[in-house]
């Protein structure tokens, strides 16, 4: 359907802006070509623009004319996209263009990620600049790179890169609320050397698959109590254990920030074991599906035949080594807020299990919006891979963002909402990383708030963003940028 999905839908410019970036392969890490659409775009807009060394744009929008002495407002959002596509889609992030759907009252892209976070925001800010309607100050565009893989881009930022003292952030995604704060986060990776052995005559090569699970979010959605693909894969390696499988190939998840949806291993078992080991995958399957069928009823664990040979298999010590690991090591919620109800205050998440250049790395990432439970949590996770004698490497990691509720523009844009929509908006804090709290620190003295339209299934391909509160998130823009132009004029 693609294009024809966003035909008739309000606001008109934004979809067309949102559309435009769907067409753009923006992978984090390799963004060039999203970059090379900017320079194009604000250059045709005839919008003044800046990049820095890692790649951030920064835009000068002229004020509406009459707003000139208002305080510059800074936009930002981040151009760089999780990449997630279902095992059977064929797919090429880094070429082919998002296919999109109109569902239900929803946007959605046919089997892969959409790329709504945060192509959404950024359709917003590239809107208000040829958007006859809006009245504003200045305004500072600030698109920034890699978020999702490490949030490289505002890490980088230089200081004074941007000028604005007011920042919105365009990367939440939840109609009718103001993100005032969220937590920080770091990433910890095991890594085991691989030692082969020669693989035994007369065996037969099984694939065993955990697929169907929702995946999501690692922040946003742990709390959801989803399946981990590649826990489950562990626990059903654990349960045939006494047939002394040989393990020759184990894969699970994609990326640091998202629950892994699918895991799979191929496992060399006898001939005469084949259907012991059928039965108790296929118990062990209903198991895991009974265990989870409320939160993620989709799960499948499945036995068949490879049709492959393989030469070579892990030796019993390591194949012993990263089962007990995969068990023992945590994922999930560890502590809920205090102070916030609701909110998740730490996590870990048990992210990936990859072969790489004679390595099998085991990846996780650790989130909390207090620094010294972030250290603690990824401290669990270090201990366990110490123990296994396992090679660790801790990321550089982020700061969270302490909320400040006597925030000046969470005061103004309080009442421009209760003026929009004849209520009150939520006030919240948020259990995924935002650049805010990065921002923060490159510009002391930042006032920011972060909103958005609701997005459901980021980081997954079940991502979709509701069509009626991309409306509402763009005239509550346009609200908050005339509010602040006219009361500081």
């Amino acid at each position: 359907m693609s294009k024809s999905a966003i035909a008739g839908i309000e606001p008109k410019i934004l979809w067309e802006r949102f559309f435009e970036i769907t067409q753009v392969p923006r992978p984090s890490k390799k963004e060039e070509k999203i970059r090379n659409y900017l320079r194009n775009l604000l250059k045709q807009l005839k919008v003044d623009f800046k990049e820095d060394k890692t790649g951030n744009f920064v835009a000068n929008v002229k004020a509406t004319p009459g707003y000139e002495k208002a305080p510059t407002v800074v936009l930002q959002g981040h151009v760089d996209m999780v990449c997630e596509k279902n095992k059977t889609k064929i797919f090429d992030f880094e070429n082919d263009p998002i296919e999109l759907i109109k569902e239900d009252g929803w946007i959605k892209a046919n089997g892969t990620t959409l790329g709504s976070d945060n192509g959404i925001g950024v359709a917003a800010a590239l809107a208000v600049v040829s958007d006859p309607e809006i009245v504003h100050g200045p305004l500072e565009l600030l698109f920034t790179v890699d978020e999702e893989t490490g949030l490289t881009g505002a890490n980088n930022l230089q200081p004074g890169f941007v000028k604005g003292k007011i920042l919105l952030n365009m990367d939440s995604e939840e109609d009718g609320a103001f993100y005032v704060g969220c937590s920080g986060g770091v990433d910890t990776v095991g890594s085991f050397k691989i030692k082969y052995k020669k693989s035994p005559k007369g065996l037969l090569a099984y694939e065993l698959l955990v697929t169907g699970l929702k995946g999501g979010h690692s922040g946003l959605d742990i709390i959801t109590g989803r399946g981990n693909g590649i826990k489950i894969l562990a626990r059903a390696l654990k349960s045939i254990e006494h047939f002394k499988y040989h393990l020759a190939v184990i894969d699970g998840g994609s990326l640091r920030n998202a629950i892994p949806r699918e895991a799979d291993a191929v496992i060399l078992i006898e001939k005469s074991d084949v259907e012991k080991v059928k039965k108790i995958i296929d118990e062990f399957g209903k198991n895991i599906l009974n265990e989870f069928k409320t939160v993620d009823g989709g799960v499948k664990v499945i036995l068949k035949e490879s049709g492959k040979k393989y030469e070579q298999v892990f030796e019993e010590a390591l194949n012993k080594k990263i089962v007990d690991t995969l068990l023992s090591l945590p994922h999930g919620v560890t502590a809920m807020s205090a102070d916030i109800p609701g909110l998740v205050e730490t996590s870990t998440n048990l992210a990936t299990i990859k072969v790489e250049k004679g390595e099998i790395k085991i990846g996780t990432s650790q989130r909390s919006s207090v620094e010294s439970a972030k250290v603690y949590i990824a401290q669990c996770v270090r201990a366990v891979f110490s123990l296994a004698e396992a090679s660790i490497f801790v990321g550089d990691g982020y700061p969270g963002w302490k909320p400040n509720l006597n925030s000046n523009v969470l005061k103004l844009s309080k009442k421009v909402f209760k003026n929009l929509f004849n209520k009150e908006p939520e006030i919240k804090a948020i259990h995924a990383g935002l650049e805010c709290g990065i921002l923060e620190g490159k510009n002391p003295g930042m006032d920011m708030i972060s909103f958005g339209p609701t997005i459901i299934g980021a980081h997954s391909p079940d991502e979709k963003v509701n069509i009626e509160t991309v409306g509402k998130f763009y005239r509550l823009l346009k609200g908050i940028l005339k509010e602040i132009a006219v009361e500081r004029s």
